[in-house]
């Protein structure tokens, strides 16, 4: 095997520990170790190399775990303790930083950091860790490392809400690498696993298709589906024989609709158009659909190409112009939206 077919992931999670995140330490623990595990488990069966790096922040910013293989972690039951403001900005800054200074030789590297915070940033410009400077130069820093960062780099960051999202588009995060996550309770926190669990599944999938890194790892729109990712999933188009598009003329059950419109109804044939945030469990099919055309292209890659795992996961609709997605309805009573289509596959 050469040296570049030698996949190596750099993984780290940077996790704020402020006292605000107090509620929530035995959670974070919790989620920090299933990622770990779930992470180990992807490894051997993709057979890449998964290497961890773990940070917690509040005043000052601690990394408590540096680049360990990820079959050897331990607990982060020793090594997260809450206390303290929130030094959000010297975390990104020292994460990344840091991190470049880990070796690249041979083998074929990328580097994959999702920051999660509960609060705004209030600590950073009296913070040892970071460079000295106002709040204002700190962002401006941090927009710069970004925009510098090589394409094997992907940095994500999961914030409590629409003002944190804002802040961390000004400092220079990808909008589709920021995802906003529930910080009032321990099921909000168990949904930002699961966030962050289907980013790295598209993420580790993408390798095995040579992809580098990504500044969509939280989107199901066109920077996540398009003609590129669909051809490097390995995803082909079903023979158009094989199924057919119903258009949805008002609110109605699938089965109810599907017979209406003179076809006959089997469970799992029919497919509804992804049009709100959804739960879909672990059998459910994915398909997607060319507008332009209205070739569809399903299988077991297209669960893979949204990221979505092996569990039960809430997916939100994003934004695309090209592509929609169409998710199996094993219900008789799922409640179809007037506007949109039903895929039936004979």
């Amino acid at each position: 095997m050469s040296g570049s077919q030698n996949y190596i992931n750099h993984v780290a999670l940077v996790l704020d520990a402020s006292s605000s995140m107090s509620h929530l330490s035995r959670k974070v623990v919790e989620v920090a170790d299933q990622q770990i595990s779930y992470l180990a488990r992807r490894s051997k069966e993709l057979d890449q190399e998964t290497r961890v790096t773990v940070y917690v922040f509040a005043d000052k910013v601690e990394c408590v775990i540096y680049d360990k293989d990820v079959l050897r972690m331990p607990s982060l039951k020793q090594l997260y303790r809450v206390g303290g403001m929130t030094a959000l900005l010297a975390a990104t800054l020292k994460s990344q930083r840091e991190l470049a200074q880990t070796a690249q030789l041979y083998g074929d590297h990328s580097f994959l950091t999702f920051v999660l915070t509960d609060g705004q940033e209030n600590a950073s410009h009296r913070c040892p860790d970071a460079p000295s400077g106002t709040a204002r130069e700190l962002v401006g820093a941090v927009a710069g490392m970004i925009g510098a960062q090589e394409d094997n780099w992907t940095l994500a960051v999961l914030v409590p809400d629409q003002m944190g999202k804002r802040e961390a588009m000004n400092c220079g995060f990808p909008k589709e690498n920021i995802a906003v996550w529930d910080a009032t309770s321990t099921q909000g926190l168990e949904e930002a696993g699961q966030v962050i669990r289907e980013a790295t599944e598209k993420f580790m999938v993408g390798r095995t298709k040579g992809i580098r890194g990504s500044r969509a790892v939280f989107s199901t729109g066109a920077e996540a589906v398009n003609k590129d990712t669909i051809e490097a999933a390995g995803l082909t188009p079903v023979d158009p024989s094989k199924y057919q598009l119903i258009p949805v003329a008002r609110d109605a059950a699938i089965r109810e609709w599907v017979t209406e419109s003179g076809h006959a109804y089997r469970t799992g044939c029919a497919f509804y158009q992804l049009s709100k945030p959804e739960k879909i469990q672990a059998r459910k099919q994915i398909a997607v659909l060319e507008k332009k055309t209205d070739r569809v292209y399903t299988g077991p890659q297209a669960r893979t190409l949204l990221g979505l795992p092996d569990v039960e996961t809430r997916v939100k609709p994003d934004h695309n112009d090209e592509f929609t997605i169409f998710v199996q309805s094993t219900s008789v009573n799922r409640k179809l939206v007037s506007q949109t289509r039903v895929l039936l596959m004979s």
